[in-house]
């Protein structure tokens, strides 16, 4: 496995050795030794995720907050996402900046989100089923998340903005600087 650290300190994207042949291909997509060598963490996930979308559906940008923080380690199954992290750890060099990686079943890449990032993805293909491994357990009384266009994050989403597809709940979150400062 490669493990390449991207300019937000702790968030790294990951690619599989992968081997094929005739027949097709395998690869180890986890592998909880290596993935904290490689890292440099102690991560250890207890919650497996998935998700089914359409082309243009936006999720996020979403957070866990206080002892329910997650990390995440995302991937798409199939399909293909433009999937986004956001520094929100307060007092970080990075605080506030993003890194936006393309995910796809083509290219088997991997997002390692630490805690205290928000977190989200569009799809950019036709359907993308997205799987993320958690390492700490969903609690609803700690939801938090930004609105996806606030001006102040400058994401680049890809997609024109009448494409997308918003949950209401989504639609509604505040500003970056409304929740963090």
């Amino acid at each position: 496995m490669k493990v390449k650290e991207t300019k937000l300190q702790g968030c790294f994207i990951l690619e599989p050795n992968k081997f094929g042949d005739s027949r097709g291909y395998f690869f180890e997509s986890f592998n909880e030794q290596t993935f904290n060598q490689l890292t440099g963490t102690s991560t250890h996930f207890v919650q497996d995720n998935q998700s089914f979308s359409s082309r243009g559906v936006l999720r996020g940008l979403h957070a866990q907050e206080g002892e329910y923080a997650q990390a995440k380690l995302v991937r798409v199954l199939k399909g293909t996402v433009l999937d986004v992290a956001v520094d929100a750890r307060i007092g970080s060099p990075t605080f506030g900046q993003h890194v936006a990686v393309e995910l796809s079943e083509e290219n088997n890449l991997q997002l390692f989100i630490p805690r205290g990032f928000l977190h989200g993805f569009v799809v950019l293909s036709e359907k993308a089923t997205f799987f993320y491994k958690c390492d700490n357990f969903y609690n609803k009384a700690a939801e938090c998340g930004v609105k996806f266009d606030d001006p102040a994050l400058e994401i680049n989403w890809v997609l024109p903005h009448e494409d997308m597809i918003i949950s209401d709940k989504d639609a509604i979150l505040p500003s970056f600087k409304t929740i963090f400062g």
